[in-house]
């Protein structure tokens, strides 16, 4: 069932009206009729279930059968602090990370990274990586958009990190596995947890560093170099096995 993602404006009592570019997607992509069954997420994390009803030019609407909060977010904010990686690779890291329960990706310029971008670049590629991201969460059938932020220095991802409850740096000098296991098993639903990704090449000693003095603990994800398209990942598909479908503590 296609999934689609409306503002709060949008939803009346009985229809939601879908506008934008989601109506020619919907009109000449997927060639959806009256009478076809979507699925429709509000930034409250609600999903409502509806039959088309109408496809004009300007906007398609959509009866509402029936609505329930959303169960595919994990309990927790997890925020992927991404070193700026070369080619595409950024946006297989986003795409990615979406499915994987994601809640934010911020982009991060560090001293090996080897892409540099400026402020023209940097908002060029924002555009695109917030597509991806909203693309990946309708495959998904997220409840939820997670955005890409503005590219950060790291000083400033480190300052950004410091307000999360748990904050991890895989760095290839951290201590064993046991170390890590156990830095991952005091994790609770409901906590806020950021992930520091280096670029290829990894971070420099001084950053790492800089972002233990700051709270942010690193741990090591193998005996194995991963490339820093799957390092996140895997650290991502770690924290959704120990989170999926346990219930947020309570303060």
């Amino acid at each position: 069932m296609h999934h689609f993602f409306v503002d709060s404006e949008q939803i009346g009592e009985r229809e939601i009206c879908i506008t934008g570019s989601d109506v020619n997607h919907i009109r000449n992509v997927l060639r959806l009729r009256p009478g076809e069954q979507i699925s429709i997420s509000d930034k409250d994390a609600v999903t409502y279930r509806c039959e088309v009803t109408q496809i004009g030019e300007e906007a398609v609407t959509a009866k509402i059968l029936w609505s329930q909060e959303a169960d595919t977010e994990l309990p927790s904010k997890i925020v992927l602090f991404q070193g700026l990686p070369k080619a595409d690779k950024m946006e297989l890291i986003i795409q990615k990370a979406v499915e994987l329960g994601v809640s934010e990706i911020v982009p991060m310029a560090t001293k090996r990274a080897v892409v540099k971008l400026d402020a023209k670049k940097a908002q060029s590629k924002l555009g695109r990586w917030n597509a991806i991201a909203q693309s990946a969460a309708k495959q998904a059938k997220r409840a939820v958009i997670p955005a890409v932020k503005q590219v950060m220095s790291f000083e400033e991802a480190v300052n950004y990190a410091q307000t999360f409850d748990q904050k991890f740096i895989p760095y290839e000098l951290a201590r064993g596995m046991d170390a890590t296991r156990q830095a991952f098993g005091t994790i609770r639903p409901g906590e806020s947890i950021a992930i520091l990704i280096g670029p290829e090449g990894g971070f420099d000693e001084q950053e790492v560093m800089l972002a233990q003095e700051a709270g942010t603990l690193p741990v090591t994800l193998g005996r194995r170099i991963l490339r820093t398209e799957t390092a996140g990942m895997t650290v991502l598909s770690i924290l959704m096995y120990l989170l999926e479908g346990k219930p947020a503590e309570m303060a």
